[in-house]
């Protein structure tokens, strides 16, 4: 019979770490192991994913991907990616801090070419039209009438919207998460 122990999250990547399956990303990171940063937190299909900006690149919560893409995330996983695509970060959680896997950008899209699912190809959209340009908050020139994503959110839930002509627009097919079904006298 296999000993199971019961380690924390940051324990297993850490001896992961120490045992050289997945080699220490932050090492070469000009990072301090104290740093703890708080992530913006996006939602898909009651999926949370954490992300944040470090030095204008783009990084993931590996878990989180990996509940994104229907897999079961484990830290070895990692090791099919280079480097510089992975790092362990300490992110703010509720309450306390927390070491996570982080993937960057291209580590994100290389994950989501070594396990391809069909499904996928609209996560990898979402990601791409959605996430990174709100992640990376490309502010709307003044001069250009050139639409922008932003994003509504409120405690039950959020929706992306399209600011367009100084009016925010709003998806036809998001419009039952903002109106009830019946909430317009019938005409949902």
């Amino acid at each position: 019979m296999e000993k199971v122990s019961l380690e924390s999250p940051a324990e297993t990547i850490q001896s992961l770490l120490d045992n050289g399956s997945v080699p220490d990303a932050s090492k070469p990171c000009d990072l301090a192991v104290d740093i703890v940063f708080e992530p913006h937190i996006f939602t898909r299909y009651h999926l949370k994913l954490r992300a944040l900006l470090l030095h204008d690149e783009a990084w993931f919560c590996a878990r989180d991907i990996g509940h994104l893409m229907g897999i079961e995330w484990h830290e070895r996983k990692a090791i099919k990616l280079d480097p510089d695509q992975r790092r362990v970060l300490k992110l703010k959680g509720s309450g306390q801090s927390e070491d996570h896997l982080m993937l960057s950008e291209s580590g994100v899209y290389a994950m989501l070419v070594y396990h391809y699912l069909p499904e996928n190809r609209h996560l990898r959209q979402w990601l791409t039209h959605q996430v990174l340009p709100m992640l990376r908050g490309q502010p709307q020139p003044a001069l250009t009438q050139a639409p922008s994503l932003g994003i509504l959110e409120w405690d039950g839930g959020a929706l992306s919207l399209l600011h367009w002509r100084k009016e925010p627009w709003i998806r036809l097919r998001d419009m039952p998460q903002v109106v009830p079904v019946g909430g317009c006298g019938g005409i949902w």
